[in-house]
């Protein structure tokens, strides 16, 4: 049944301290891994533009919060700008000293070490959050055996029978009913190969799945992918010990981001719609839904959106962190640094992409709503 979402006030104050935690988490990634190469910091910004409260540190960092809560940076002693390019004529500007705490100065592999720490530790924030919430409320496993078939549905064309456990779905491995449901999902309208066993032996099927038009009780529409199987087997809570709980947090973690390249790529291929794409406003609003079911769905989502932001920064485009991880395995590769009007021209042409998919996306978020 459709309800009314959460207000307006609600969803934006759920949407900033999601997104405040999450930059910090970020940044404080690039921060640690920095000074621990003995990187000067300047500052740590959580928002861009004026400063609305701030302090300095004794390492000499200022620490602040800034006007535009949509975003955060690190800037290192030596940076031009944000985006941690380096100012001009270092070479000649700086004492021995300087160099020895300059970000533009350390050695290839610590700086992409400093460059990668926060998009890993998006990555590693949701396998801890994943880990919590195994660790206090154990694991649910339901295992994919097939209890009825619907008619005239993929299921039935794939051969498939009561009593059969499907083992996989498109090469993505299915040990229980969440994972089936998750692989499923992604491929509407698509051909995929189904791997089940049946009285110990294992067989192949290839099949189109149908579409499922879902509708969630905030009235937002889901296009999934659907098999067309009953799973009535019961659904057990695994009581699980630290070890396991941690495998099966960077499990969850790595199926998650599997989802997600995979839903991207398919954007991308153009099998899916742009409208599935979600851009800060649908992200604000999804965010002030799951917050209004409770702080459990609100923590589980906060680590989805970790996840994303991890991958998003990974992408190879200047002004994030995977342009200029790119830019530092060339440095590596050719043995200096790419030259500075080859970087000045990717800045401009990364910045502009971003700024016109952020708009993209907002004006289609804004259209959909």
């Amino acid at each position: 049944m459709e309800t009314d979402g959460p207000g307006l006030i609600f969803t934006i104050l759920s949407f900033l301290l999601a997104l405040t935690i999450l930059v910090f988490v970020h940044e404080w990634g690039h921060y640690i891994v920095a000074r621990f190469f003995k990187v000067r910091v300047e500052v740590f910004s959580i928002g861009f533009g004026r400063e609305i409260y701030g302090w300095t540190a004794k390492s000499g960092t200022r620490w602040k919060i800034s006007l535009l809560p949509l975003g955060g940076y690190v800037r290192f002693f030596g940076d031009a700008d944000a985006a941690s390019k380096g100012a001009a004529n270092l070479d000649s500007t700086l004492s021995a000293e300087e160099r020895a705490v300059c970000f533009h100065f350390k050695p290839v592999g610590q700086r992409a070490a400093i460059v990668a720490a926060g998009p890993l530790i998006n990555f590693l924030f949701a396998i801890l959050i994943y880990f919590g919430l195994f660790m206090s409320y154990g694991q649910p496993v339901q295992p994919p055996i097939v209890a009825g078939l619907a008619p005239d549905m993929p299921a039935q064309a794939a051969g498939l029978q009561e009593g059969d456990r499907i083992l996989s779905v498109a090469g993505h491995k299915i040990e229980d009913v969440r994972d089936l449901v998750r692989t499923v999902s992604l491929y509407p309208k698509m051909a995929v190969d189904i791997t089940f066993q049946r009285h110990g032996q294992r067989m192949d099927s290839r099949v189109t799945l149908a579409e499922d038009l879902q509708v969630d009780r905030f009235g937002n529409e889901y296009r999934r992918g659907l098999l067309g199987v009953q799973l009535d087997a019961p659904t057990e809570i695994r009581t699980v010990g630290p070890i396991e709980a941690f495998g099966d947090s960077v499990s969850e973690t790595l199926t998650m981001a599997r989802m997600m390249l995979t839903a991207t790529g398919q954007v991308i291929m153009g099998i899916r719609s742009l409208d599935d794409l979600g851009g800060p406003v649908k992200i604000a609003k999804v965010t002030g839904e799951q917050a209004s079911l409770g702080w459990l769905a609100f923590i589980e989502f906060v680590a989805l959106i970790s996840i994303n932001l991890g991958l998003v920064n990974l992408f190879p485009i200047p002004m994030l962190d995977g342009g200029h991880l790119l830019f530092h395995l060339f440095e590596a590769i050719k043995g200096s640094p790419v030259n500075a009007r080859i970087q000045e021209m990717g800045y401009m042409v990364g910045f502009a992409l971003i700024i016109g998919l952020m708009l993209f996306l907002t004006l289609n978020d804004l259209q959909s709503l």
